[in-house]
C-alpha cells in the first residue's frame, strides 16, 4: 500500500499551497481566505521521494459549529488515515491559542509529527521558528510553500519516518494472479458487478449510496486463472456535509488501484458522464493503470440518451482515448461475459515485455516519419530507448536536447509507440534523458592571447581615469 501523509493546522496557514506543490497541481483552492478548504483532498507526491499519497485538510478552527464542526471531522480522519502528519504554522503571525489547542492533541496520538513553519519568506527563519519550539514537537522544518523553499529538506525527514515498504503489507495478504479493481462514484453498480463477475452474492448490494466502506479482495480461479477481484468505496470529489463519513473510503480505493493489473471504472450511463467521473478517471491516468469504462445500465437506455453518452465520452474523456469502453448491465448481465476476456488482453498489454532492439527500431521509424524539431539551430536527437518498467510500460528514450522535445512531439511519440506495440485499453510512458555535459561545471579557461587582451583593456581604463 501507498504511505499517507496528512497536512493539518489551523485556517489559512497555506497547507493548500503545499499540497498542490507536493502534487503540482491546482486540485485545492488557494486564497487568502480562513476557511476555504472543508473536504479532504487526496493526490500523490510528485517530487524526490518514494511514491506516497498527501490528503489537505480543512482548517481546524476554535468555535467550530455547523459545517466546520463537519471539516473537523474529516480532519480526524485523515489523522487516522495517516503515516505521518505534518503540523503547519504560519511564521508570520505567530504562535497562536489554537495552534498550542493542535499540538495538544496531536501529542496524544501514536504517529510520527513534523512541524512546518510556513510563509519563512522575507523573515528571519531562526526567529520566527523561536515561539514554536514550545510546543514540544521537535525542531520545525521552515519552509515557503509558494515558492518551494525548504521544501526538499522537509521531504528528506519525512521519508526518514514513513515506515519502510516491507510494512505496508495489506491484512488481505499478498494479491493473487490478475488484480481486478472496480471503482466509481457512489452508487453506479459497483458491488453489484462483482457479484455478477463472481456468479455469487459476495458483497452487499443496497440501493443507498456508501453501501461499502472498505475495499473488498475477493480472490478466486476462472478457467485455470487465478483473479483477485476488488470492491471499493464510491469515491466522492466533494463528500456530502450531511452524511456520515466514509471511513477510509477515498484512501482505501486509491491503494486499490495502485495494487491493480487492470481497473473497471464504472459509470451510471442513465445519469450520463459527470465532471467527477473526469476527475476520478484523472486518479486513475496517474496511477498508471490499464482501464475499462464500464457503462452501466446501458439497456435502460432509448437511443437519444445513447447517442448523449457516447458524445459526452468524446467530450469529457477525450484525455482517454486508449481506454476501453464496454456498455453492460451489471444487474441483468449483458455485455458482463465478456468483461474476462477484454480484462486478459489489457493484462498482457500492461505486462508486455519489450525489447530494446525493438524499441530502438520503432524510435527511428518514428522520427524518420517526423523529425524532432530544431532548438537554437540545433536538431534534437534521439539516438535509442529501451523498457523501464511495467503495469504501465515504461519506454526510456535516450538523447540529446531531450528537455526542450516540445509537449506535442512527446505526444506523438506515445501514439505512434502505442499502435505500433499494439497496446489495448493501457496508457504508455515516455521518459526521456539526455547525456549529462562533463563540463558544465568548469569554467572556461582563457588562453593566453586573450588574458594579455584583458590586461591591455584594463590598462586603457586605469589610464583615462587618470587622465
Amino acid at each position: 500500500m501507498l504511505p499517507v501523509i496528512a497536512l493539518v493546522g489551523r485556517p489559512n496557514v497555506g497547507k493548500s499551497t503545499l499540497f498542490n506543490y507536493l502534487t503540482r497541481s491546482r486540485e485545492a483552492l488557494v486564497a487568502d481566505m480562513p476557511g476555504l478548504t472543508r473536504d479532504r483532498q487526496y493526490g500523490r507526491v510528485k517530487h524526490g521521494i518514494r511514491p506516497c499519497l498527501v490528503v489537505d485538510t480543512g482548517g481546524i478552527a476554535d468555535d467550530a459549529e455547523g459545517i466546520e464542526s463537519f471539516s473537523r471531522k474529516q480532519v480526524q480522519v485523515a489523522l487516522e488515515e495517516a503515516d505521518v502528519v505534518l503540523f503547519m504554522v504560519d511564521a508570520r503571525e505567530g504562535l497562536s491559542a489554537s495552534d498550542k489547542a493542535i499540538a495538544e492533541t496531536l501529542r496524544k496520538m501514536a504517529k510520527p509529527i513534523i512541524l512546518v513553519t510556513n510563509k519563512i519568506d522575507g523573515l528571519d527563519a531562526a526567529i520566527a521558528a523561536s515561539d514554536f519550539y514550545s510546543l514540544a514537537l521537535g525542531e520545525p522544518s521552515q519552509i515557503a510553500a509558494s515558492h518551494g523553499r525548504g521544501v526538499p529538506e522537509l521531504l528528506e525527514r519525512v521519508n526518514q519516518l514513513l515506515p519502510p515498504a516491507s510494512a505496508l503489507v495489506d491484512d488481505e495478504g499478498e494479491r493473487k494472479g490478475v488484480g481486478i479493481a472496480v471503482v466509481g462514484r457512489p452508487n453506479v453498480g459497483k458491488s453489484t458487478l462483482v457479484n455478477r463477475l463472481l456468479g455469487e452474492e459476495r458483497v452487499i448490494v443496497f440501493d443507498q449510496p456508501g453501501t461499502t466502506r472498505d475495499s473488498i479482495y475477493i480472490p478466486f480461479e476462472r478457467n485455470g486463472k487465478q483473479f483477485t477481484l476488488i470492491d471499493t468505496a464510491g469515491m466522492r470529489r466533494r463528500s456530502k456535509i450531511a452524511e456520515t463519513i466514509e471511513k477510509f473510503s477515498v484512501i482505501k480505493s486509491l491503494q486499490a488501484i495502485e495494487k491493480a493489473h487492470v481497473v473497471i471504472y464504472l459509470i451510471d450511463a442513465s445519469e450520463g458522464v459527470t465532471d467527477q467521473d473526469a476527475h476520478l478517471l484523472g486518479l486513475v491516468i496517474e496511477a498508471g493503470r490499464a482501464l475499462i469504462i464500464g457503462l452501466n445500465k446501458w439497456d435502460g437506455l432509448d437511443h437519444a440518451q445513447k447517442e448523449t453518452v457516447k458524445r459526452q465520452l468524446e467530450v469529457k474523456l477525450s484525455f482517454m482515448e486508449f481506454a476501453e469502453k464496454h456498455p453492460i448491465s451489471a444487474l441483468h448481465g449483458s455485455g458482463v461475459g465478456k468483461l474476462f476476456d477484454v480484462v486478459n488482453t489489457l493484462y498482457e498489454s500492461a505486462m508486455i515485455n519489450m525489447s530494446t532492439p525493438v524499441l530502438t527500431r520503432i524510435l527511428k521509424e518514428a522520427t524518420d516519419a517526423h523529425q524532432p524539431p530544431m532548438v537554437n539551430n540545433r536538431r534534437i536527437k534521439l539516438k535509442y530507448a529501451h523498457q523501464g518498467g511495467r503495469n504501465p510500460p515504461v519506454v526510456i528514450v535516450h538523447g540529446v536536447q531531450t528537455d526542450a522535445l516540445p509537449i506535442s512531439y512527446k505526444r506523438y511519440l506515445t501514439n505512434y509507440y502505442r499502435e505500433q506495440l499494439k497496446l489495448s485499453g493501457t496508457p504508455i510512458r515516455l521518459e526521456f534523458k539526455s547525456p549529462a555535459n562533463p563540463f558544465s561545471e568548469q569554467k572556461k579557461k582563457q588562453v593566453d592571447w586573450q588574458v594579455q587582451r584583458r590586461e591591455k583593456i584594463l590598462q586603457r581604463v586605469k589610464n583615462k581615469q587618470k587622465g
